[in-house]
């Protein structure tokens, strides 16, 4: 039987701490009902009995605390609320234990903002790790070390697994499911708890909103500029002369102060406005195209493609309203 940790910081998440523990309940039920052994033993482990959970509203009662575990096969680390510093701080206990887990041979797990306290561990240094799509920019201030891969739901790094933002946690719980229980128990579980199986990106759920907490006033500069001028043709030249700045200075900058080349952001504020114009308009695709500064048909549908996971017309079809209801 594989035990299973499931913390149970201070300020977490309630429902990344019951669901693990729900569907990996359900899965003993399952192979119970088969006359099966329960696979999973599950325990809900905290610093203290008691946790206060969703800003106070919530008290988790926990099985054990972490000085009492002295070994474990999974640890899964729910997301956490509020001030992500202030989180860390608070459960900051955790971290030797973990480690010291996971030299053991324990398999670590985080979910959405769960990876802060996963990177602070140090175990993902240097490795892929994802998190919510809108924590990606403080990921990266406090942890640069780390390889973030902000467009996946899941990584494996040789047993350090990692989920992208919100519920998508429970399709890296799926995923450990199959990983431990085969394909046909996964395909139960996400039949059972409607969850899409195969769901790999959260590029289709994102919202890019640039980078603009930084003190690079240059590069600050160009970010505008090319905000407000997505429309045209935009070259990294004319924007190194607005900046005065030579052309490599200002590549070199802006990657750093946004973590996107100077094309990569160009391209994706075009995309961004084209994502809105297909939510909220009946303009046809090459209408949008047009209206942000493309016209190449091709480049257009690639471009989005690769950032959104979705063509435009998959797109527009998953968020335009009016569209669906025809």
């Amino acid at each position: 039987m594989k035990h299973i940790s499931i913390l149970v910081p201070k300020g977490a998440v309630l429902g990344s701490i019951e669901g693990p523990r729900q569907v990996f309940t359900e899965v003993n039920k399952l192979m119970q009902s088969m006359g099966k052994p329960a696979l999973f033993d599950v325990q809900l482990v905290g610093l203290s009995e008691n946790v206060s959970a969703a800003g106070g509203i919530y008290t988790v009662y926990t099985d054990v605390v972490v000085q009492d575990v002295s070994k474990t096969d999974l640890i899964v680390i729910p997301a956490l609320d509020g001030d992500i510093v202030k989180s860390l701080e608070y459960n900051h206990g955790f971290v030797p234990w973990i480690v010291e887990q996971h030299q053991n041979g324990a398999e670590v797990a985080s979910l959405c903002l769960g990876a802060f306290l996963l990177a602070s561990t140090g175990l993902v240094t240097g490795k892929q790790c994802a998190t919510h799509w809108m924590a990606a920019n403080d990921f990266r201030k406090m942890f640069p070390q780390v390889q973030l891969v902000e467009d996946k739901i899941i990584t494996d790094e040789q047993g350090i697994y990692s989920s992208g933002g919100a519920f998508s946690y429970l399709n890296l719980i799926l995923y450990l499911i199959e990983k431990y229980a085969g394909r046909d128990v996964a395909i139960f579980m996400s039949k059972a708890f409607q969850i899409e199986i195969e769901r790999r990106s959260q590029s289709p759920f994102m919202i890019f909103k640039g980078q603009k907490e930084h003190d690079d006033e240059q590069v600050k500069a160009a970010q505008e500029y090319i905000e407000k001028n997505f429309q045209e043709k935009i070259t990294v030249d004319e924007l190194a002369s607005m900046v005065a700045l030579s052309r490599r200075n200002l590549e070199r900058r802006f990657k750093k102060a946004t973590a996107n080349s100077i094309v990569e952001y160009i391209q994706r504020v075009k995309i961004e406005a084209a994502k809105m114009s297909l939510e909220t308009s009946g303009e046809h695709v090459n209408e949008v195209m047009y209206n942000v500064g493309y016209s190449d048909p091709k480049a257009f549908r690639t471009t989005f493609k690769r950032i959104t996971g979705l063509s435009p017309v998959q797109y527009r079809s998953k968020y335009n309203r009016e569209m669906v209801a025809v």
